[in-house]
């Protein structure tokens, strides 16, 4: 479970977010809906203490994680930006591994334990074919699932993932999709913000909308995507049924 108490960020004169307030049990899935620019991944920034919050507190294993080292929070929250590309062409293997880092010693090589971990990890994503080949000549859908890879090689009991679905087709989007529902279900807590109304609709537990810097609204997907919402979030006319979400073209 991750619990946020009024969390409250400004960059410079501009209050990007105010008095966040939310709770995502442990194994469920939470989908944060939000415009560009409304300050998601702002918010994970904070909530992963990258950021420092003006107020508010962040409860994860019964502690606020404030005062807690980055190594610490490594070690139990993973973080999954919306694109990475490495300056050197690293085999898949190796961007795996990185996830280990939080759980050996300065200087320390991985040892065969951190191995195992990566390779289970690879197999979990279903994508261990893929352990010896070069990250940057890989496709966009797999890299976005290595770094998922990378982020369980953690073993963290959170994770926090930042529009994990950006710049993928359509098939690629459902694949993760689908794994990201998996882990949820075999115990991991998942944080995930989505531009797509339809992601948060199918897959999450629970859905938040942040707009103009505050939680709008929170709950039961079903509850909270709502074409009033929508309107709210997007500008757009939308309609909502069980099936999906459509346009309204007038």
């Amino acid at each position: 479970m991750i619990e946020v108490f009024n969390l409250s960020y400004s960059f410079g004169d501009k209050q990007v977010f105010s008095n966040v307030s939310f709770t995502v049990d442990s194994g469920k899935f939470f989908a944060l809906l939000g415009a560009n620019g409304s300050g998601k991944t702002t918010l994970f920034k904070t909530i992963l203490n990258l950021y420092q919050a003006e107020t508010g507190r962040v409860i994860l294993a019964k502690e606020d994680i404030t005062y807690w080292s980055r190594e610490r929070i490594a070690q139990h929250v993973g973080y999954v930006p919306q694109q990475h590309t490495p300056p050197f062409p690293y085999k898949v293997i190796d961007v795996v591994l990185m996830g280990r880092s939080a759980h050996l010693k300065v200087y320390q090589a991985p040892q065969a334990k951190d191995y195992y971990i990566a390779d289970e990890a690879l197999a979990t994503m279903g994508i261990l074919e893929l352990r010896d080949k070069i990250y940057t000549e890989i496709s966009g859908g797999e890299r976005q699932l290595v770094l998922i890879a990378r982020s369980l090689a953690q073993q963290p009991k959170v994770l926090i993932m930042d529009e994990p679905t950006a710049n993928l087709d359509f098939g690629n989007q459902i694949k993760v999709l689908l794994h990201i529902k998996a882990l949820a279900t075999n115990g991991i807590t998942i944080l995930m913000s989505t531009h797509n109304p339809d992601h948060a609709l199918h897959f999450a537990d629970t859905a938040g909308i942040l707009s103009y810097g505050e939680i709008r609204s929170i709950g039961h997907p079903q509850d909270i995507i709502t074409e009033d919402n929508l309107f709210e979030l997007y500008g757009v006319k939308m309609s909502v049924s069980e099936q999906g979400v459509y346009a309204k073209f007038d």
